[in-house]
C-alpha cells in the first residue's frame, strides 16, 4: 500500500537527485550532441538498465553486502573507477576531429553507447549503497521492504528516463553546431576530463 505523502516526498527527493549533474548526464549530453538522438537513447537505456539491476540486487540483499563488506565494495569501486578513467583517457588522448573519425569497429545502432552507459552504472557500487540507504526511508510501515524498495527504484528509473528525454530533446538541435571539427575535439576532451574526475571521485569514495 502506498503512503501518498511519503511517496510524494520520495518523488521530490528523487527528482532533485536525478537532475543533479553527474557522469550520466555528461554521457547522455555528449551522445546527443555528438552522435545524435539514437546514440543518446541507447546510452540512456544502458544507464537505467544498470540502475534497475542495482535496484533488484538491493532487493535481494546484495546492496547490504556492499555496505557491510569493505572488500566487496572496494573491488566493485576500483573496477568502476578504472573503467571511467579508461574512457576519459581515451577521449583526452585521441579526441575525434570529425564525427567520421569514430573508432574502427564501432557497433551500429548505438550498441557502444548502450554498453558505456550500462557498465558505468553497473560498476558503480555507490548506486547500490545509495539505494539501500535512501529507499527504505520512504517505505511505509508494514510493507515488504524488498518489494517496495524495488518499486521505488523502478520509479527512480522512470524519472531518470524522463530527465534524459528532456536532455536529448534540448541537446539534439545543438548537434549541427557542435559537430564542427573544433567543437567535436573540445567536446571529447571536456567529456574525457569529466569522466576522469568522476573516476577519481569514485576511487576515493567510501561506502558511508
Amino acid at each position: 500500500m502506498i503512503d501518498l505523502p511519503l511517496f510524494l516526498a520520495f518523488l521530490a527527493a528523487a527528482t532533485v537527485l536525478t537532475i543533479t549533474p553527474g557522469v550520466d548526464t555528461a554521457m547522455v549530453l555528449r551522445a546527443a550532441t555528438m552522435d545524435g538522438r539514437r546514440s543518446a537513447v541507447a546510452a540512456s537505456l544502458g544507464i537505467v538498465l544498470g540502475c534497475l539491476i542495482w535496484g533488484a540486487a538491493v532487493s535481494l540483499g546484495l546492496g547490504a553486502l556492499l555496505q557491510a563488506s569493505a572488500l566487496a565494495y572496494t573491488i566493485v569501486k576500483i573496477a568502476g573507477a578504472a573503467y571511467l578513467m579508461w574512457l576519459g583517457i581515451k577521449l583526452l588522448w585521441k579526441p575525434r576531429v570529425a564525427l567520421d573519425a569514430a573508432p574502427q569497429g564501432s557497433a551500429p545502432g548505438g550498441r557502444d553507447a548502450f554498453l558505456r552507459g550500462f557498465l558505468t552504472n553497473l560498476l558503480n557500487p555507490k548506486i547500490g549503497v545509495f539505494y539501500i540507504t535512501f529507499l527504505p526511508q520512504f517505505a511505509p510501515a508494514g510493507v515488504g521492504l524488498a518489494g517496495y524498495s524495488f518499486f521505488l527504484a523502478s520509479v527512480h528509473v522512470l524519472l531518470t528516463l524522463a530527465w534524459f528525454a528532456a536532455l536529448i530533446a534540448a541537446a539534439v538541435p545543438l548537434g549541427a553546431f557542435l559537430r564542427q571539427p573544433k567543437a567535436v575535439t573540445t567536446m571529447d576532451r571536456l567529456t574525457g576530463g569529466i569522466f576522469i574526475a568522476f573516476g577519481i571521485k569514485l576511487a576515493t569514495s567510501s561506502a558511508r
